[in-house]
């Protein structure tokens, strides 16, 4: 029975590092109404940079919401925003639960910020930060069971 509970002790602790990732789907919150707004799939390249894309959009459908990203300069310029590709480049910082040195995207101003991403309540949450020099802005998003 000892040896049984060891193992289970240790299984849920692997579950539980595992969790200590931005890897996975998360729920994006919008800053005004507090609820969600979209949904981002995170994956690890080979690489081990991270790339987050819009998988939908949770907005009511009668919101007038641009299904393109106008705004955008770069590549993804009048790209559709479901699908796109908005977490580029964001690698392990050695040693710890943060992942930087990517960019984020806002696909409703166009904006790309430098990007920390950093779980949080046991990998729960997820806060992203963009910065823009000495200015960000942070988010909390919420992990999809």
């Amino acid at each position: 029975m000892k040896k049984y509970l060891s193992l289970l002790a240790l299984v849920l602790s692997f579950s539980v590092a595992a969790q200590m990732t931005p890897v996975g789907t998360w729920h994006t919150v919008d800053d005004e109404t507090g609820k969600p707004s979209g949904e981002i799939r995170i994956s690890a390249k080979a690489n081990g940079e991270l790339a987050g894309s819009v998988v939908k959009s949770l907005l009511p459908s009668n919101e007038n919401v641009e299904p393109l990203c106008t705004k955008c300069a770069d590549d993804r310029k009048d790209q559709p925003k479901i699908g796109m590709e908005i977490i580029r480049g964001a690698k392990q910082t050695d040693g710890t639960h943060k992942w930087e040195g990517g960019t984020i995207i806002d696909p409703n101003n166009g904006k790309v910020y430098k990007l920390r991403l950093m779980p949080i309540e046991g990998g729960a949450k997820l806060q992203v930060r963009g910065y823009i020099g000495p200015f960000f802005r942070t988010q909390t998003w919420n992990r999809v069971n």
